[in-house]
């Protein structure tokens, strides 16, 4: 399919710049006949349909979309960012970060930027619980998109990964591997994706006539520092287990920490299963066998869902991005009895 010829084409051919084109086609800059032909005739060339832009900018629009994210640091929100910019930059917008730290009141501030104009429409990702102030606040706007991580009580569009598949998928390797005792190390209990993980989780352990044990569970946050205490907690139990499904891949790296530090190698003491597949997954030591939800995807899909809203187009309530299994080094096969 041809790609769709944006207002940056459109300055780029002209030789002008991207606002200077902006606020041509909105009446609110005058031109010499000779520069506003030049204009007339890379719109022509190109075959740039003006209509919606043209109506989106008499309404005020600023031709900017915000991306909410409570962390860059994690490279999963940042391939996530990449991709949503690189979208939006292909349909005219320009794309604006904004880091919230899971902070509530930068939360709530980003949402007012919406209120005040500075932005057309928001991408919002959060990943703490919310007692519903957050949901009250982002209710009373119409262009706003999930993304990653649901806010109970709100209806706008949302993007997320399949997580109860992936959380299957991650428990049934370890199984077919011939594990049994599987612990599960996850996020706030309060968040969607932790009970969409753990729901996949125990759906695989049912499937395998293994019961569930409440000693192999354990959540928490989706950070590494929980990944090494929750190892910790693990390995000193009476009965450790064999293998563990961590929920991120952050936990994962964690997990690794704290194996390392006592001694114990993965996939021979204990084999490991992550979520995301971030860049870095493949070049831990060993490679760590990981759920894949693409980031760029969440992206992209996204951004194409808020574009539809602004236009008035409909637009699915709930979208999931498929995961997929990526097999590593960091599983084997449980040792035979000696």
């Amino acid at each position: 399919m041809a790609k769709s010829v944006t207002i940056q084409d459109v300055a780029r051919q002209a030789g002008l710049s991207k606002s200077a084109v902006s606020r041509y086609l909105n009446h609110s800059l005058s031109l010499p006949p000779a520069t506003a032909q030049r204009i007339e005739g890379a719109i022509e060339a190109l075959g740039f349909r003006r209509n919606s832009l043209a109506q989106r900018l008499s309404k005020g629009g600023s031709e900017t979309i915000g991306l909410v994210l409570p962390d860059i640091a994690n490279p999963f929100f940042a391939e996530l960012a990449d991709a949503a910019e690189a979208t939006a930059f292909a349909h005219g917008y320009n794309l604006v970060l904004c880091l919230t730290r899971n902070d509530p009141a930068r939360e709530i501030q980003y949402v007012h930027w919406k209120g005040s104009r500075r932005v057309d429409g928001l991408l919002f990702i959060t990943n703490r619980a919310d007692d519903g102030t957050l949901a009250a606040q982002l209710g009373a706007y119409r262009e706003i998109v999930l993304l990653d991580e649901d806010v109970p009580g709100t209806s706008m569009p949302k993007v997320f990964a399949d997580n109860v598949a992936g959380g299957r998928l991650a428990t049934e390797h370890l199984i077919r591997q011939g594990h049994r005792r599987i612990a599960h190390v996850s996020g706030p209990a309060a968040v969607m994706s932790v009970r969409e993980r753990r729901e996949g989780y125990e759906q695989a352990l049912a499937a395998a006539g293994i019961p569930l044990r409440p000693d192999y569970l354990l959540l928490g946050e989706y950070s590494r520092d929980f990944g090494r205490q929750a190892a910790a907690t693990l390995l000193d139990l009476p009965e450790p287990p064999q293998a563990i499904f961590a929920a991120s891949d952050f936990i994962a790296v964690g997990v690794l920490d704290t194996l390392r530090e006592r001694g114990l190698a993965v996939p021979d003491a204990l084999s490991l299963v992550g979520f995301d597949d971030a860049p870095y997954a493949e070049l831990l030591t060993p490679p760590l066998s990981t759920v894949r939800q693409s980031a760029r995807d969440l992206g992209r899909q996204g951004i194409e869902a808020l574009l539809a809203v602004l236009a008035g187009q409909p637009v699915v309530g709930e979208q999931r991005v498929a995961v997929t299994l990526v097999e590593r080094g960091s599983v084997a096969p449980v040792p035979a009895p000696r």
